[in-house]
């Protein structure tokens, strides 16, 4: 019984481990339709919408989204078609 509980707590706690590994990660995307002073605000707002988004900084003389999320509960995918369903087609910038 000793050695079943401890196993038990030794898999509760590698499992809650791995939560907190998740990684923060930045990606710089680049956005196509950015025309108007409104278009930043726009994908701005819709980048933040995502879940696991933390900071999003959009440049319209660049044309580029600077995203910083938690990768365990979103990726570089969700984030452009987040953009691409606004109108704002997004690629990640290599």
């Amino acid at each position: 019984m000793k050695r079943l509980i401890t196993t038990m707590a030794f898999a509760a706690t590698v499992l809650t481990a791995g939560m907190g590994l998740a990684a923060e990660k930045t990606v710089t995307l680049v956005v196509e339709n950015m025309f108007c002073a409104s278009c930043p605000y726009i994908v701005k707002k819709t980048l933040a919408s995502v879940p696991g988004v933390t900071k999003v900084d959009v440049s319209f003389e660049r044309k580029t989204a600077m995203v910083t999320f938690d990768e365990a509960k979103t990726n570089v995918e969700a984030l452009t078609d987040a953009t691409f369903d606004a109108g704002y087609p997004s690629e990640l910038r290599n």
